[in-house]
């Protein structure tokens, strides 16, 4: 094994690629909770959205792509870690000291993190699998806003999208600060600063996404839809 393969199995070679991959995820999540905010802008807005990103269809599928490696070698390197950490933390400090030493986030980051994952391929095999092949699945149609809004419809599907949400918050909240810290940005005088941007953007994420579902499925019950 050269150096590189040593340097990515190492403990901290690992803790890079989780704190580059968890990057890399923060600034997609920007992006596309932009996009999909102009679900409340209506049909034609969002639609129009969704068009201009087909125009750039072959760019859209590299990062897709991309994207799927990103996720992949995140929750790879995050589950190794973890189990990591668990063998070389003794039972006694576990039960007894774990919520002296760390934080509740820090703490149910493997638990919030697995969650995430299982929505996030009940969201692939939903939304995106019904935009790029399947079509609405009453008549067919691939007019986006009507597909989001079928599925935002359904109670069960709008309450499993929001926790999901408010998990992804709690995943974001840790997340954020621990990469900075893995990148050696963690100087007593600017971290707290660092700590605040990053509850604000966990907030901001977790409320712009989890609102989607909790509108447009009251809206359909008050006739709003």
């Amino acid at each position: 094994m050269g150096w590189l393969g040593r340097t990515i199995n190492s403990s901290i070679g690992k803790k890079f690629i989780m704190a580059f991959t968890g990057i890399s995820l923060i600034l997609f999540l920007l992006f596309h909770l932009a996009g999909n905010l102009t679900l409340y802008a209506g049909k034609d807005a969002f639609n129009a959205y969704v068009a201009t990103l087909d125009t750039v269809k072959p760019i859209v599928r590299i990062v897709e792509v991309g994207l799927a490696l990103v996720f992949l070698f995140h929750i790879f390197n995050g589950i190794k870690l973890w189990i990591e950490n668990k063998k070389a933390r003794p039972v006694n400090y576990a039960v007894n000291g774990s919520s002296k030493n760390s934080t509740f986030y820090s703490r149910t980051m493997i638990h919030s993190g697995s969650i995430i994952l299982i929505f996030l391929i009940l969201h692939l095999t939903t939304f995106w699998a019904t935009f790029n092949f399947t079509g609405h699945p009453v008549d067919g149609s691939h007019e986006y806003f009507d597909i989001i809004i079928y599925f935002f419809q359904k109670w069960w599907y709008a309450l499993i999208y929001f926790i999901a949400m408010i998990l992804l918050g709690f995943h974001l909240n840790h997340g954020f600060q621990s990469a900075f810290q893995t990148f050696g940005w963690n100087h007593n005088k600017y971290f707290p600063m660092i700590q605040k941007i990053g509850s604000i953007y966990a907030i901001v994420v977790a409320v712009g996404f989890g609102s989607l579902p909790v509108y447009f499925y009251l809206s359909s019950v008050l006739g709003g839809n």
